[in-house]
This record gives structure tokens, sequence and C-alpha cells, in this order.
């Protein structure tokens, strides 16, 4: 074995150059090399109180896996992680390691914690390159479960399920499994043939996957405990955008980021001639501060628009994304317009463009000038307008994202099911609803989060309703 590395300072992720990776949509990281990977995973002390663990939602055993990377055997490291994580090659990804897992490393004290989702990520990328041994697949137990939503919640779900013998039926409202991992991650920084690849894996376990299935219009939840369905988690995502009810917002050229990333990464819409169109090219200004804010403007970027801005109303001390992504947007060339608040979206009409002209179109977007005062409920500085700031960004397009609420079909179609004031689904410790057999998690009880914190949830979720059909 290799000796410990006392860096103070993690390998380095080798990446696409800058100027290169913004003109494509091939992945920005490139990963670690086997030998980087056992150098970086010579790093972990191997602590005995584990406090890593303790930051992993889904509770993977980090130092044992990392223990089987030192050791060169990869295939084992996988093991140990699917053990508890259904999705490796995906949270290795966009997982937010630095706030979790990565945050109680003890190697982080003094210089870098260890990269473990770097580590994730190599170990999950080896077995899906050279393993070619097929999942064994339960026997059947004979009871049935309903999931409904194949995003990450849904999916862990499903997978943990189907481990135990269910049989477990998945049903997805778009044409292609994955939820938010295909119509909201773009292809940079998750290819979606990995997506695919997660989602075979599980299919081989046992789990069914029907698309084009929206539950409360296609199918309700009573029509499928009709159908024989004993239990059913309803994991279906956060997918109604907010907007800021500013004058403007129904302009041409403005759009949710949900609707202009799932143009681009589900439609194609970048390809010469989409079916589905979507703005190439001009001036763009991206509203908000976080992950899917970077995704949207570093798409806006690879679609050809000459440049595009991040519109911001705090500092950069308070934006939420991810720390890598805001990195990655700034080589890009990307411009942070911070302490600016948007009040208008100013636009004009051409009855003569080709176009439809019945809202107009885009000129530009009008900011007031903002200052931090106080911390918030939450413990962020709020921010207060400066008067007689006003300004204005010339742009053509403009892309929401200021984050988005559950779609609220599932309740009124489904009886009995209780919301907060926000949409979410009310549940207990165990992802119980409060209807009976009915269980729920991710995104669609929390609104927009992580995708590692809706993994969390389908495994507590799973947990529970086998302890409940175990009875």
């Amino acid at each position: 074995m290799a000796k410990a590395n006392m860096s103070l300072a993690r390998n380095v992720m080798p990446t696409q150059d800058a100027k290169v990776r913004a003109g494509n949509f091939d992945e920005v990281a490139l990963g670690y090399s086997e030998e980087v990977a056992i150098d970086e995973a010579m790093r972990c002390l191997d602590c005995k109180n584990m406090p890593c663990v303790s930051g992993c939602p889904v509770k993977i055993h980090i130092p044992k896996f990392i223990n089987k990377v030192k050791e060169g055997d990869f295939e084992g490291a996988y093991q140990i992680i699917s053990e508890s994580s259904s999705l490796p090659a995906v949270c290795g990804r966009v997982c937010p390691q630095e706030t979790q897992c990565e945050s109680k490393c003890v190697r982080g004290i003094k210089g870098e914690s260890v990269g473990i989702g770097r580590l994730e990520r190599f170990v999950a990328d080896w077995h899906n390159t050279f393993c070619k041994e097929e999942p064994i697949r339960p026997e059947s137990n004979g009871h049935r479960v309903a999931v409904i939503g194949s995003g990450p919640s849904g999916l862990t779900c499903a997978g943990d399920l189907a481990k135990k013998g269910y049989e477990v039926t998945v049903y997805e409202a778009l044409h292609t499994a994955g939820g938010v991992l295909v119509y909201g991650i773009p292809e940079f920084r998750l290819p979606k043939a990995i997506v695919a690849k997660e989602v075979d894996t599980l299919e081989k376990l046992g789990v069914k996957i029907e698309t084009n299935v929206v539950i409360g219009k296609t199918l309700t939840v009573n029509e499928l405990f009709e159908m024989g369905y004993e239990a059913v988690f309803i994991g279906s995502g956060a997918g109604l955008p907010n907007f800021m009810g500013i004058p403007g917002e129904a302009l041409n050229g403005v759009y949710s980021a949900n609707e202009f990333l799932t143009r681009s990464n589900l439609m194609k819409s970048y390809l010469d001639n989409p079916e589905t169109p979507i703005m190439k090219g001009g001036r763009v200004a991206v509203v908000g501060g976080g992950n899917v804010a970077m995704d949207a403007a570093r798409t806006a970027l690879r679609l050809g628009a000459e440049k595009v801005y991040i519109v911001y109303r705090r500092s950069m001390d308070e934006l939420p994304a991810r720390r890598e992504e805001v990195e990655h947007a700034e080589e890009e060339g990307i411009e942070f317009k911070l302490l600016c608040n948007p009040i208008e979206i100013t636009g004009y009409n051409n009855p003569d463009d080709v176009r439809d002209p019945k809202n107009g179109f885009v000129t530009g977007i009008k900011c007031v000038k903002m200052e931090l005062g106080e911390p918030d409920e939450r413990g962020r500085r709020r921010p207060t307008e400066i008067p007689h700031s006003e300004f204005t960004i010339d742009v053509d397009t403009v892309i929401i994202s200021i984050g988005t609420s559950p779609n609220p079909l599932i309740k009124s179609t489904t009886d009995g099911l209780d919301v907060n004031s926000r949409g979410g689904i009310i549940v207990n410790e165990d992802g119980l609803t409060s209807r009976k057999a009915v269980y729920a998690g991710g995104d669609a009880v929390t609104g927009a989060a992580t995708v590692i914190s809706a993994m969390g949830a389908g495994k507590i979720a799973a947990k529970a309703i086998d302890e409940y059909l175990s009875e």
C-alpha cells in the first residue's frame, strides 16, 4: 500500500480549459486517474468516530470505501458505496460534499478536506467502465409499491425497496426517467449517459419504470391502490417555477430557469434544427444566485450568448451556489452583477416581427442597487434598496431562477393529503403523510433542495414502507 499522504491540499480535479468548454456541452470536470485517486485516498486518516459519515444524508460508510481505494480495490469500494446509495455516479458529481461529508472531515481543520466526492465519482465511473457483471435481482416478496416520480428521491426509494424484494413501479410524467437529473442539470455537469446507466441498474434489480404517466391526470393515487399497490411514495419534486411579480415578465424572451433548462437538457434545443426552440445568442441576464442560476447562465453561454450576467441581490459571500460552480462560471466569462435587484423587465412591440408580437420582446432589465442590513431569520444579511439607484442592463433574454414550488396537481387530486403554506406535502419523521400508506420525500416535501437530501428522504421512506408492509 502507498504511504500516507499528509499534504494539506487535496489533489486538483482536472478540467477542460475554460475557453474551450464555454463552447461545448462536454463534461467540465475530467475525473481522477487511478494513481491520483489512490493518492487522494491516502490523505484519509480513517478516523474511528467517522465524522464524515454524520454529514452524509444517506450514511455511506466513507472511511470503509476509501480504504478500498487505498488498496486499489475499486470494485470493492463501489460495492460499499452501493450499500447506501443507488446513484453513486450522480452523487459524486452534483452532491454538495463541501457542506456535508467533507465539512466534517478532520483534514479540513488545518488544510483541505479529503476529496470524498471526487473519490466517489472515480469509483462509480471505474465500476461503470470495467464491471460487466449484472446486478443480482432479489426474489420477490410478493408486495407491490408504487413510486411517483423518477428523480433522486423516487429512484432511491425504488432501489432500496427492490433490493428487499418488493415489486416496485415508478411512474414518471416526462418521456425520460431521471427527473431533475435529466431536465434540470446540464450535460456539462452531469452527462445524461450517467443517469441512464444508473436507471438501467435499477431496472435490472427489478424496478419497472412507466414514463408519460401524469399522476393526478393519467392515474390518481386512489387508482394506484385500486390496482393492487399496498403503499405509495410521492417523489414528484418541485417543478412549479416562482416568479418575481414585476412588470415585463410576460414579454417574449423571459424564461423560468425550469423551462430554459428543460428545453436545453431534455428537449435538446441546442441542436441545429430543434423541435423545441430556445434563445440562442444575444445578451442574457439570469436572476438568482443558486446552482440552478449557474446552470442556466452557463447553458446560455454555450448556446452562443455574447454576454451573460448573473443578477443577485446579495453579495458574493451570500451566494448560495456551490463555490466550484461559481468559480467555473467566472472562469468562463460570466459577469456577476451583485447587490442588484430587478424591478422591471423592459421591452418593445414590433408588429412586423415574424415572431408573435403579442407581448413584445425584451430589451433590458431595470434594477435597483442594494446594500446589506441586519441578518434575517436564516442568518443571511437582509438586502435593502438604495434610493434613486436605478439602472438598466441591455439584454435580449431574461431567465428567472429564484426557486420552485411543489406542483399542486397531486394534492388537488388526492383526498386526505395535508400540505403546508408553501405547497409542500406534510410528513412525519418516517416520511408518512396524513394518509395511510402514502409516503413522500424530496422536493415535493421540502421545496427545491439538494439531490442528496432528496435521496436521504427516499431511503427513510423505503425503510418505513418496509417496516409497514412487514408487520
